[in-house]
């Protein structure tokens, strides 16, 4: 180890969250506020540059290493552990609270590795955690929870290969910046690209996500999505394939987010859509991108999980998440409206939110660097992010028709985390210098010049323009919207059940087969051996005596040869 004594951020969320169940209910909720508290002021204590390393197996891992990036993402995964504890904090389901904290320490683990396997131990420690808050919702989340664990197996698998290859082909587990010029790279992207929810995998999030507690999904929100938009900026930026793969998810997202009818679902694809500007900005690769793909994923974790907080509330309170159900809770839920359409404004980049302070820096990068094809892909992107989240979320949740509903506002910390924050998306989005400062490099870049503001402006207003005109088509119904899940939830059973008739039918045929066969086995034998058989009759001297000199004259001649 280091001569210095470092204290690993993560192990206070960790180790914290596996103490929590034992501890009475007074001292819990307080350690439920401090804990994240203590893991922030670790992470700022933490300088630039190796902090922790040991040696195992002949291989140094970097245990803690620390730069502006990692203490940026460290920064805002602390800070929503407090907000989601806050929230979480009438949550009688231990289990989960144990699991969010230890699943938000380890994606903190993940920042500050400095090595592949350091990066690998925490990655699957924190699929574990994110299955277990998943499954604490109960029975009706348990097969959503399976697949949850099956994907993300599957993508563990490809970085365990991947990582095992590089570090056999190198030499070395250092953890930086590759080039995807061998095949363990390749895995490596691929393990990375799964948990972003990149195609053809995407389905994996809003399968599961909304399936888990009005509480928990807050937390499911911000750090595995994030956790891998923070690898591939630190191991693949410039990779051209993931301007092209960000993009599909991109549109991937909007398309299904505008055809669902769960508001839960809803904001799950609209997670999707916005880690596909992240990955956008990582494959351009400057540091304008960069420092935009950085500082998106930072407000999309605080205004996402704004949003994801309404509706827990709602859900909360109501017991309903379908928009069909819904409708008119402005009335009766005045804080908890006010608080999810400013995280609407601030998803859909709306001037002075959050959102646009950071997301306008891919599309600035984009232009920069003349690709104008995808400059265009990202502003119609921004429009379709206001039809489904910006406008079509709080319109039928919380105004549409009168669902006669009259739930009252949540209870008050469930309301103080909402307001803090709001607070926040709007604090960036009027003062975003501080961010700036947070970031990778060097902010030149000015948000708020009159062209931008307009254009925004312009782009947002015609799309709520569009989304009322077209109100008639974009009304949801009950329906099903089938994803490539179908393939693993209804078509792969079909065709398990379907095989497992044919080999049962199959067995069941050569079975009788046998059987019949042996049951022939004492008819055969007696018709040879018993007393009216061939072998049991009397045969003439002659013909005993020509069959014996057969015999011998057989014997002679194979004697001969």
């Amino acid at each position: 180890m280091t001569a210095s004594v470092v204290i690993p951020p993560a192990a206070a969320l960790i180790l914290g969250g596996l103490i929590l169940p034992m501890l009475p209910a007074g001292l819990r909720r307080l350690a439920i506020l401090v804990l994240p508290l203590v893991t922030l002021l670790l992470i700022w204590q933490v300088p630039d540059g190796l902090s922790l390393k040991t040696s195992f197996l002949g291989y140094e891992l970097a245990l803690v290493r620390s730069d502006a990036l990692a203490r940026l993402f460290a920064t805002v995964f602390a800070v929503m552990a407090f907000a989601g504890g806050l929230f979480a904090l009438n949550q009688s389901r231990l289990v989960e609270l144990a699991a969010a904290f230890c699943y938000a320490g380890t994606a903190i683990g993940v920042v500050f590795a400095g090595d592949l396997l350091t990066v690998f131990i925490f990655w699957e420690l924190m699929a574990i955690a994110s299955t277990v808050v998943v499954w604490s919702a109960g029975a009706s989340a348990r097969s959503a929870g399976l697949r949850y664990a099956s994907i993300h197996l599957l993508g563990g698998v490809l970085l365990m290969a991947g990582v095992a290859g590089e570090i056999a082909g190198t030499g070395i587990a250092g953890f930086g910046k590759m080039s995807l010029d061998s095949l363990p790279r390749w895995l490596i992207l691929a393990g990375f690209l799964l948990n972003a929810g990149a195609p053809p995998l995407s389905a994996w999030l809003p399968d599961a996500y909304p399936e888990s507690s009005w509480s928990g999904m807050v937390f499911l929100s911000a750090f595995t999505t994030k956790t891998a938009v923070y690898v591939l900026l630190r191991g693949f930026p410039g990779t051209e394939l993931l301007v092209y793969g960000g993009l599909f998810i991109v549109f991937y997202g909007i398309v299904y987010a505008i055809l669902e009818n769960d508001m839960r679902r809803i904001l799950a694809y609209s997670i999707v859509n916005q880690v596909g500007f992240m990955v956008t900005g990582i494959g351009i690769g400057t540091e304008m991108a960069l420092n935009g793909a950085a500082a998106h994923a930072f407000t999309h974790i605080v205004y996402k999980a704004l949003l994801l907080m309404s509706a827990g509330s709602v859900l909360y309170m109501t017991g309903k998440r379908k928009c069909t159900d819904l409708g008119g809770l402005f009335r009766t839920m005045p804080v908890t409206t006010i608080c999810g359409i400013v995280g609407a404004l601030s998803i859909s980049s709306f001037p002075l939110t959050s959102g646009f302070v950071s997301k306008s820096m891919i599309s600035e990068a984009a232009g920069m660097q003349q690709l104008a094809w995808v400059w265009y892909l990202l502003a119609a992107a921004s429009a379709g992010v206001f039809l489904h989240a910006g406008i079509k979320f709080p319109w039928f949740v919380f105004f549409q028709k009168d669902s006669g509903l009259r739930p009252d506002d949540p209870p008050w910390n469930m309301r103080a985390a909402m307001i803090l924050f709001a607070a926040i998306c709007i604090g960036i989005g009027v003062v975003p210098g501080p961010l700036y400062a947070l970031l990778p490099y060097k902010v030149d870049f000015v948000p708020y010049t009159a062209s931008h503001v307009v254009f925004y402006l312009q782009l947002l207003l015609f799309s709520g323009l569009a989304f009322f005109l077209m109100l008639g088509w974009l009304k949801r119904t009950l329906t099903i919207t089938l994803d490539v899940d179908w393939f693993y939830r209804a078509l792969g059973p079909a065709l398990a059940r379907h095989l497992d008739r044919a080999i049962v039918s199959s067995w069941n045929g050569s079975l009788g087969a046998g059987m019949r066969a042996l049951q022939r086995i004492p008819d055969g034998a007696q018709r040879f051996l018993g007393p009216e058989s061939a072998l049991a009759r009397t045969w003439p001297t002659g013909v005993m005596a020509f069959w014996t000199t057969v015999m011998l004259g057989v014997y002679l001649i194979l004697s001969y040869l």
